[in-house]
């Protein structure tokens, strides 16, 4: 059974997501799952940035060295 979730919107709000939805020929409800996504992927890029933040080149540099100097596999190569 699919979960139910109420929630209220002001009218002009509403009024433009359906206007959206009719237009791009979806319902309300993928309508907010592609919202929800979007914003899913907007805290995870603003969370990787804060990270990338912390970085520093000497860390970088040195999980490089670590990497064996071999040629790549066949289906790794790049043409």
């Amino acid at each position: 059974m699919d979960n139910i979730l109420t929630i209220r919107l002001p009218k002009s709000l509403h009024d433009g997501i359906e206007q959206l939805t009719k237009t791009e020929g979806m319902s309300i409800n993928q309508f907010l799952i592609t919202a929800a996504e979007k914003m899913s992927a907007l805290l995870t890029q603003n969370y990787l940035e804060k990270e990338a933040l912390k970085g520093k080149r000497e860390y970088f540099d040195k999980v490089l060295k670590a990497v064996p100097a071999v040629e790549p596999e066949d289906y790794d190569k790049i043409d």
